[in-house]
């Protein structure tokens, strides 16, 4: 039996393309170019039907060690908690001050972005404590 070695993280959402470029701002991700025979993404979408037009969208980590994300239309709007969140690791290996200041200096550039802060959850130690955020569709996500 082999082992999978990578994965997927897929969105549900309203707007692919929009929520996709969100998180590359977020992560650091590229859009990847359109299909060989388009220019342009807006001509890949024209030349789709208008129930297929922009119905997704991807993105993926550059140096390929993350996941690629991949975001999907769907008709209903997002209703409750998620039950899969990403923590996004931007004080990873910073301790105590220097770690809170960072993971607030990010809040503050994600804010600008479109997102929004949840809330501040503190754990035994600053070294577990989160920001919880939203993106742009209102899909939680930690700031850890």
């Amino acid at each position: 039996m082999s082992t999978i070695r990578q994965v997927q993280v897929t969105f549900d959402c309203a707007e692919p393309e929009r929520l996709a470029r969100f998180w590359c701002e977020v992560l650091g991700y590229v859009a990847p170019p359109p299909p060989e025979e388009f220019a342009t993404w807006d001509d890949f979408n024209r030349s789709q039907s208008p129930e297929d037009r922009d119905s997704w969208f991807a993105c993926s980590d550059p140096s390929g060690v993350g996941p690629r994300l991949y975001f999907q239309r769907v008709p209903e709007g997002k209703v409750v908690k998620n039950r899969v969140h990403l923590d996004v690791r931007a004080g990873t290996g910073l301790v105590g001050e220097e770690r809170l200041a960072t993971l607030e200096a990010e809040c503050v550039r994600l804010v600008q972005l479109g997102a929004a802060r949840v809330r501040v959850l503190l754990a035994d130690g600053d070294n577990e404590s989160c920001i919880v955020m939203q993106d742009i569709e209102g899909n939680e996500f930690c700031l850890d």
